[in-house]
């Protein structure tokens, strides 16, 4: 039986963390499976999400027990991990025979319904992949190593979201992917609310969550980039003295703030210029820079270019469109600047 947590995120600072999240590159897709069939899903180098809609089927990630994908449940899977999804059938508890198939493997998002299998479906779910960010800056699953599992129920509405998601996606209309895009954040709100109730080993493996204080300066910045945020005024801030909060801010981030900081205003001020609403200038002052010469230089060094050249090569289209199945059968479990 799963313990309490040996902390738990205050809602006022879980509140604030949440205020900064942004999600990007949803792609999803509704699949059935029929009882003794299997969708291997391609390794991604982005999570992936699996949500139950209907009936029963089981999750198998590289060496993680199974897990069983009933209605109302949620996955997440970390990236770089080769998973099955089978309907559900005595055979497919065992991983041996998983790790005979061969077959397709399907990439999440390449088509927008899935069916595998024939007769009436064992099991029907949402599957996909996502980017998801605090501060448009920190990898929310960057530290995450083994599956999320958290079950829902009806009153929280996520089957319909979901749903709503892969039509938005489906229909590809105007908006359709910042939509769905939209959508999936409210999912993964609802699981960080979780963070505040949840007994699931999953709490405690977000780096970002172990630490209050840590994660309420992160807040800080991350929601007011333009502030002129320095290591005092942050420690300050939270109560703790510079020393202690540069320890804790390194073990909850691997990097130092300032480090931080520039990295979410430099994906702060491509966003802005991406969106080609404010000139150059007025994006460097949103960003924290009183310079633009000081902001230039650290957004090529970031970058690669110039901010003008990076607001002109994203307003250009994109055509890209990624194919519904690559060949391959590999055996399962193998994981195929300048600061002012």
């Amino acid at each position: 039986m799963a313990s309490e947590p040996l902390w738990r995120i205050t809602p006022q600072d879980l509140d604030k963390l949440m205020a900064t999240l942004e999600v990007e590159r949803a792609k999803l897709s509704r699949c059935t499976l029929t009882a003794g069939s299997q969708l291997r899903v391609a390794c991604n180098d982005a999570p992936t999400i699996h949500y139950g809609l209907q009936g029963s089927g089981w999750v198998f990630v590289n060496d993680e027990p199974p897990i069983q994908l009933t209605r109302h449940t949620l996955v997440i899977v970390p990236p770089g991990k080769f998973l099955v999804i089978a309907g559900s059938d005595h055979a497919f508890r065992s991983r041996r025979c998983l790790g005979s198939l061969h077959g397709d493997i399907f990439i999440p998002g390449s088509s927008h319904r899935c069916s595998v299998g024939e007769g009436e479906p064992s099991v029907a779910f949402v599957c996909g992949s996502f980017r998801a960010f605090y501060g448009a800056a920190v990898d929310l699953f960057a530290s995450l190593t083994t599956p999320i599992i958290e079950k829902f129920d009806v009153h929280d509405q996520l089957d319909q979201i979901m749903n709503y998601a892969v039509s938005e996606l489906a229909a590809e209309d105007v908006g359709g992917g910042p939509m769905s895009a939209a959508l999936l954040k409210l999912v993964l709100l609802a699981l960080l609310r979780r963070c505040l109730t949840s007994v699931n080993p999953w709490v405690e493996r977000f780096s970002i969550l172990s630490d209050p204080p840590i994660a309420r300066a992160f807040a800080g910045m991350a929601s007011r980039p333009s502030d002129q945020h320095t290591v005092q005024s942050l420690s300050h801030s939270v109560g703790l003295s510079r020393s202690a909060f540069m320890a804790r801010f390194v073990v909850a981030f691997g990097e130092s703030p300032i480090s931080l900081l520039r990295r979410v205003r430099m994906r702060y001020a491509a966003e802005l210029l991406a969106a080609n609403a404010l000139s150059i200038d007025q994006v460097a002052l949103q960003a924290g820079y009183q310079s633009r010469s000081s902001f230039t230089r650290t957004f090529r060094r970031h970058y690669g270019s110039n901010p003008s050249g990076y607001r002109a090569e994203a307003l250009r289209p994109s055509d890209a469109n990624p194919a519904h199945l690559v060949s391959g059968s590999p055996t399962f479990g193998e994981s195929t600047a300048d600061e002012q």
